[in-house]
């Protein structure tokens, strides 16, 4: 068996200092094999930077994957280029920089994660179901990882249903709100809508709750400023058959610092 944690979306220095924290009480807690996380918000709320993702990587986190914010710090492009464990989205145009799956070894087992976008209520990227199939079409390791980044909750729970069986573990990102529907769909595949964030969990998804509302009373832009009340950590543990790589256990957690 293998004990994957993955980490909701993890926002600025406050989701970093969370990370550093409560990441050691929970490998020991939970006997952890492996720890996967959102990275797309890591530098002030917006984007991955190398010193943003190797503070994180310091603390235990052997993969960060991405969403649709990945970019938006223009001096960490060359830095996800370059390395092996900092995952963007599959379903960017060819030509896109960095690597859209990672190939790791787990006790002595092969564990393949990769990250998707959706594209309802986004901008139209590659078809994730049809990407989907393409890559799995390729991969036949048992123990296959997906971070789904997207919006909408249908687009989501169908596209678990239809990889149900064929990969170990749906986790979905991108909304920082955590879903309470945890569970082992039919075919085995562990599931859940959203994992949540990692940072300020008494804003609105980690944003400072003041510039939101006004945003919201006024329909004016504002700015981004990361909250800081309530620091907390939102994910999932996920226990893996590494003969079969079906999902055998799948929880929720939430843990404040």
């Amino acid at each position: 068996m293998i004990t994957i944690l993955f980490i909701g979306d993890i926002v600025g220095s406050q989701g970093r200092d969370v990370v550093k924290n409560l990441l050691p009480t929970l490998k020991e807690e939970f006997k952890v094999d492996f720890v996967i996380a959102n990275g797309e918000n890591l530098a002030g709320g917006i984007g991955i930077t190398e010193k943003s993702a190797l503070e994180v990587k310091r603390a235990g986190v052997d993969v960060l994957t991405g969403g649709n914010h990945i970019w938006d710090r223009r001096e960490g492009i060359p830095f996800i280029e370059s390395t092996d464990w900092v995952i963007r989205p599959l379903n960017y145009p060819p030509g896109t920089p960095g690597r859209g799956f990672g190939l790791f070894e787990v006790k002595g087992y092969k564990l393949l994660v990769f990250n998707l976008l959706g594209r309802v209520f986004m901008e139209p990227y590659d078809c994730p179901f049809r990407v989907a199939d393409d890559f799995l079409e390729q991969h036949r390791e048992n123990i296959v990882i997906l971070d789904f980044h997207a919006e909408a909750t249908s687009e989501k729970v169908s596209l678990a249903h239809y990889l149900d069986g064929r990969v170990s573990l749906v986790v979905g990102t991108h909304t920082h709100v955590q879903t309470s529907d945890a569970r082992i769909l039919p075919g085995g595949t562990g599931y859940i809508t959203d994992a949540g964030m990692t940072g300020g969990l008494g804003g609105v998804i980690g944003v400072k709750k003041e510039l939101f509302i006004r945003r919201f009373l006024t329909q004016m832009p504002v700015g981004f400023e990361p909250e800081e009340s309530e620091p907390g950590l939102e994910g999932v543990v996920a226990k893996i058959d590494e003969y079969t790589g079906k999902c055998i256990e799948i929880s929720s957690i939430r843990r404040y610092l």
